[in-house]
C-alpha cells in the first residue's frame, strides 16, 4: 500500500545529507517515514494530531 502513496520531503530538508523524513497524506492520516530506512515502515498520525504538531513546531513549542 505505501508504494502507491505520494511520499515527499519538506523543502526545509535541503542539504541534510539524507537526515530527513518523508510524509504521505491520505484523507484520514499523515504517514511519516525515515528517508534512510524506508523499508522499516512508517508512523501514522491522525490529521488533527498532525496539524496540532505542526502548529506547535511553528510556534516553537517543541
Amino acid at each position: 500500500m505505501t508504494e502507491s502513496l505520494d511520499w515527499h520531503k519538506s523543502s526545509y530538508s535541503g542539504g541534510n545529507a539524507g537526515a530527513c523524513v518523508e510524509i504521505a497524506e491520505t484523507l484520514r492520516s499523515v504517514l511519516v517515514r525515515d528517508t534512510q530506512n524506508r523499508e522499516s515502515g512508517h508512523l501514522g498520525f491522525g490529521v488533527s494530531a498532525w496539524a496540532a504538531f505542526l502548529a506547535d513546531v511553528k510556534a516553537d513549542c517543541l
